[in-house]
Parts: C-alpha cells; sequence; structure tokens
C-alpha cells in the first residue's frame, strides 16, 4: 500500500472516529442517527442452528460516513461445542478461516470444546468472568435456596455483572485479547473470522460493540446490537430455568435473569470505565488497546464498504 493511500485511510479513520463518538456530532446528526437506527433492526442477520442460539453476521450496519459494515466477514456466536452434524454443514459454508474463543478453561471443561468444520480449529483467547462461571456452578450445584440466594440475590448478581464489564476495560491481559482479535480482522489476509465466549452476549457483545464504534457504526446501533441477545437467547434461557426448577436444583431459577440477560447498565459500566481511563471511545482503541492508525484504517478499509 502506498503512502498516499495509508494517509488517505487514516484520515478516513480519524474522521469517522470523530463522527462515531464525539457528543456534538452525535447530537447534530441526532434526526439520521434515528433514522439509522430504525433501519438496524432489519440489518441483524441471525444464522439459525440448532445447537447454538445467538450466532449473527455482524455486517449489514450503516456507518455515520455512509458506508455499510460488509457482511461475511465476521460472525459472533454463543458456544459451539453442541453442533449438530446439520449445523456443522451451516457452518462450513460460512468459509471460515479463524474461530476464537473467549472462554476461560473452566467453561471449556464444562460445556466441552467447539465442534468445528473438519480442518478448523479454536483458538483460545480467555477472557476473565471473574470466577463468575465457578460461582454459578457452585450456587446452582449446591441445591440450597438459601445459599443461592445469599450468593445471587439482592442486587449481588447485577454488581457481579458491572464487575465484569469494568475488567474489560481495565485488565491488560483482556485488552490484550481484544485487540489482537482486533488486529486480524484489519489484516487483508485473513479470510471470515468467528468469535464467541458461551453466551456469546457479554464478552463477545463487547468485542461487536468496540468493533461496531471503531467502524464508525452510530454508538445507539452498535448498543442496540448488543441488547439483541436478549431476543436471540429468550427462548432458551427460558428453557434452562425451567429446567432447573423442575429439577429441583433451583426453587427461585429468576434468581438467573441478571446473569443471563444483558443490560445496557452493564454496558454503560463498561463505557464509563473506559472514559474514565482513557478520556474517550478512541483513547481507549490507541492507549487501552494500542492500536495504530494505520491499523484503525485497514480495519475500515476491510471491513466497510
Amino acid at each position: 500500500m502506498s503512502r498516499v493511500r495509508i494517509r488517505r485511510g487514516a484520515a478516513a479513520a480519524v474522521a469517522a472516529f470523530a463522527l462515531a463518538t464525539l457528543p456534538t456530532a452525535a447530537s447534530a446528526a441526532a434526526a439520521p442517527a434515528r433514522h439509522h437506527q430504525q433501519q438496524q433492526a432489519e440489518t441483524i442477520r441471525q444464522i439459525t442452528l440448532q445447537g447454538a442460539v445467538n450466532v449473527r453476521d455482524l455486517g449489514g450496519h450503516r456507518t455515520w460516513t455512509g458506508g455499510q459494515v460488509r457482511q461475511g466477514l465476521v460472525y459472533r456466536s454463543d458456544a459451539l461445542g453442541k453442533l449438530t452434524d446439520a449445523d456443522v454443514t451451516t457452518v462450513s459454508g460460512l468459509g471460515l478461516t479463524k474461530v476464537i474463543d473467549f472462554r476461560i478453561p473452566m467453561e471449556v471443561q464444562y460445556d466441552g470444546a467447539d465442534r468445528l468444520p473438519a480442518g478448523l480449529s479454536a483458538t483460545a483467547r480467555p477472557v476473565s468472568d471473574l470466577g463468575l462461571y465457578g460461582t454459578l456452578v457452585g450456587a446452582i450445584g449446591s441445591g440450597d435456596p438459601v445459599t443461592q440466594e445469599q450468593m445471587l440475590g439482592g442486587g449481588r448478581a447485577e454488581a457481579y455483572m458491572r464487575d465484569i464489564y469494568r475488567t474489560f476495560v481495565t485488565a491488560p491481559e483482556n485488552r490484550a485479547q481484544f485487540a489482537a482479535t482486533l488486529r486480524e480482522l484489519a489484516d487483508g489476509r485473513q479470510g471470515p473470522v468467528l468469535y464467541h465466549c458461551t453466551s456469546g452476549k457479554d464478552r463477545t457483545g463487547w468485542m461487536s460493540y468496540v468493533l461496531l464504534r471503531a467502524l464508525a457504526v452510530p454508538e445507539g446501533t452498535a448498543e442496540r446490537d448488543y441488547l439483541a441477545s436478549n431476543t436471540f437467547r429468550a427462548a432458551y434461557d427460558a428453557k434452562v430455568r425451567a429446567g432447573l426448577k423442575q429439577s429441583g436444583r433451583m426453587q427461585n431459577p429468576d434468581l438467573l435473569i441478571p446473569l443471563q440477560e444483558v443490560r445496557q447498565d452493564y454496558l454503560d459500566s463498561a463505557t464509563a470505565q473506559m472514559e474514565a481511563d482513557y478520556g474517550s471511545f478512541y483513547g481507549y482503541l490507541t492507549q487501552g488497546l494500542g492500536l495504530d492508525l494505520r491499523t484503525l484504517a485497514k480495519l475500515q478499509s476491510r471491513l466497510v464498504r
């Protein structure tokens, strides 16, 4: 790539970040933003599988700069360990060249490794859940309503989730995993990529939110993509709660709802931490994640048309 093209790409990236992150720009464009957001409800493209419920193509969203995120290059999902043979065939059709697994080893041990097409294996890139998975296993395994209430009730589950989201920003090891993923997505030699965690909503949700905003997708649209996990997961999560109650392991499985859902409050915890630590979204990208302008420009060039 010539120096002229790099400079132009970097300039485009800077302009995009200004539009996406400055409050004045957001306020001035409030009307078109609402129009864009209305369109976004129709652009979320689910990949229907039997063994995973929150699988989506991240493409289709429009940007502040008049572009559109390319489809068929970035996918987000929940864990892929329960895929059926038909699911594996569907996933094979996506042409993936890389699958990134944000789960910690304990999650993989309990839920199983990803079931993927031949020749494709997951890249382990664990992002800390602050011990939530172990806490959840312990609470359910106790079978004791009092213990479960003490561990998850009284707002404790919600507080736990807010703490987890803050560590997406504060923990150097977590930032390193997200940064490595963004660098790979910017690499023009890389084919389609899928990343996931267990439920495809928190670590995967934050990664997707950051990526969309880095591509100059309006903040409100990126938030709606994040919150859409509640729609895709609702029936499955309700079935899990019903099963736990029927089996006698939980008298009040609704204690799990704050852990099963994504909430604006959780996302706000991360973005507030980001602004406190780095001053802005752009500061988080460049200082927190260590991404230079060339990488950010390549990300735009590859993923936005």
